[in-house]
């Protein structure tokens, strides 16, 4: 491999930006990354895989809170709790859930609905924030392997130096293109699910202000109700 090899990433840059990024050439520089590529791939393959799992998580979670309040007002006020708990059990999501746990409460008084409210929020926050923890360990993981295999490239630049007693770049050419290609794709792999953390971390913000703003929406009219 001669010189231009120790800059295989600013190759795949180059060749990206002018088109000719492609399928073997990338192929080509995983194989020349060497034994420490492996187990980044595999946990970037782990770490999407739990990335799309919590997408699909969130999706389902979501719910359009203004309308679902004005249903539950509605049947409140015309049918009282149970009619309201049907609506609740007719729609997915967290907040369906919060609402549900109050209303089953409701005949015990406000003060019982809003505890019950505030111990089935703290479960649902906890499983929207379930599997996050994987994500993160993730992406410290990849650049930390690629910065392990930088490390190994560069004690293998030295030996070979030392074993040839002499500076020449293309004796040192082979350990440290492993040392720069393991860690630019341990980078870009904790980058990508970097990208991924912080729309779920928003996604579960949303939610969880959606589902506080609601549940006091609901209080309050638990206690319009009771003083008619």
């Amino acid at each position: 491999m001669h010189l231009t090899g120790l800059l295989g990433f600013t190759s795949i840059i180059a060749q990206a930006e002018q088109g000719g990024f492609s399928l073997s050439l990338l192929q080509e520089k995983y194989v020349a990354g060497g034994d420490f590529m492996h187990p980044i791939l595999i946990v970037l393959i782990l770490g999407l895989a739990f990335s799309v799992a919590k997408t699909f998580t969130l999706l389902r979670a979501s719910t359009n809170s203004k309308k679902f309040i004005l249903q539950v007002k509605e049947a409140l006020q015309n049918g009282g709790p149970e009619e309201a708990m049907k609506v609740c059990e007719n729609t997915r999501g967290p907040i369906a859930s919060v609402f549900h746990a109050g209303l089953l409460r409701a005949d015990e008084g406000v003060e019982a609905a809003e505890k019950a409210i505030m111990t089935y929020g703290a479960i649902e926050m906890g499983f929207l924030e379930k599997g996050m923890i994987w994500i993160s360990l993730f992406i410290s993981t990849a650049p930390m392997l690629g910065f392990t295999g930088t490390v190994v490239g560069m004690i293998g630049a030295f030996d070979d130096i030392a074993a040839a007693n002499q500076m020449s770049p293309a004796i040192v050419a082979t350990g440290i293109s492993v040392a720069l290609l393991t860690t630019l794709f341990g980078l870009i792999s904790a980058i990508l699910l970097q990208f991924f953390y912080n729309f779920f971390v928003s996604r579960i913000d949303k939610l969880v202000g959606d589902m506080e703003e609601s549940s006091i929406e609901l209080i309050d009219t638990l206690y319009d109700i009771k003083k008619k």
